[in-house]
């Protein structure tokens, strides 16, 4: 009985701590307030675009209306105004993001998971395994990023399967990377020379040992990675291989109006404010998250 009192406590003691180390983490980023005005903007735009079929109709996005071409924003109804084809550009704007901004999450999801694999493996198990991974990353990692993803939709053509593709082949070899540099140091800690004692299996000891002892870096060359990624989409969209019409995104609309722009500003002017906004927002995130999982930070 008081064995099993003994590991009670040491397991409720363990989960106090952990809640400590999290509470300690949110108290440092709040103390950064340009982290912390990113991470709100952030929210705010993504519930915006979440929410939009309550309050907006998609086809007020899509649906030409030649009539109402050019109305200036906040005349009409039109609080951003419209564009050539008398499309609302305040719904192109809010389910553009939707791509924009989707596609750049599901892009870092899928980034993750295979940096993980990638970098896992071959930081642990080191040899033949580890240059052959690295090598391939080396070669991806050679071409840059942007004109790497073009290539591949070119080849593989457009669609946003396709886009995701693309910019999960770019952006997996640099997390596998720090993956790997990560599990270098660590796979002959103490801790995991003791698991390896008793018998624990080795995809174990690298997803459940190793794995939450490097999410700090990795979770922070993750957000800094998807400002990247949303200026890639835009610059895919406004070449025209990425999101094709009449499917709104950030940088095909400026792409679509680029001709007016010079007459009515407010055409490029109000997706490249949004374009920038996001990238900047989740810049002061991935700032305020290196702060807060620096171990050398202040109390």
């Amino acid at each position: 009985m008081k064995a099993k009192s003994a590991v009670g406590k040491e397991g409720a003691n363990f989960k106090i701590s952990r809640k400590g180390r999290y509470k300690l983490i949110w108290m440092r980023y709040k103390r950064n307030k340009l982290a912390m005005l990113g991470l709100i903007v952030l929210a705010a735009m993504l519930l915006a675009i979440l929410t939009a079929p309550l309050y907006l109709d998609y086809n007020r996005a899509i649906t030409q209306n030649i009539s109402a071409a050019f109305t200036g924003p906040g005349q009409d109804g039109y609080l951003f105004g419209t564009d050539q084809f008398g499309r609302d550009l305040l719904a192109r704007v809010i389910y553009g993001g939707r791509i924009s901004l989707g596609a750049g999450l599901a892009t870092v999801a899928i980034s993750f998971v295979g940096g993980v694999i990638l970098g896992g493996v071959s930081g642990y198990f080191g040899g033949k395994i580890d240059n052959i991974i690295m090598r391939i990353c080396d070669m991806l990692m050679a071409i840059p990023g942007t004109m790497l993803a073009m290539a591949i939709v070119a080849a593989l053509g457009a669609g946003l399967d396709k886009l995701l593709i693309s910019l999960a082949i770019v952006t997996i070899p640099g997390n596998a990377r720090t993956v790997r540099a990560a599990i270098m140091n660590l796979r002959n800690a103490e801790f995991i020379e003791a698991a390896r004692c008793y018998g624990t299996r080795n995809a174990r000891i690298i997803f459940v040992h190793l794995l939450p002892n490097i999410l700090g870096p990795l979770i922070v060359t993750t957000f800094m990675s998807l400002g990247t990624i949303i200026l890639c989409i835009a610059s895919m969209g406004y070449l025209g291989i990425g999101v094709q019409a009449p499917t709104p995104e950030w940088g095909s609309i400026i792409s679509e109006n680029q001709s007016n722009i010079r007459y009515f500003p407010y055409l490029g002017t109000i997706p490249g404010l949004f374009i920038m906004i996001s990238v900047l927002s989740l810049s002061f995130i991935g700032d305020g998250l290196r702060d807060a999982l620096d171990p050398k930070m202040k109390n």
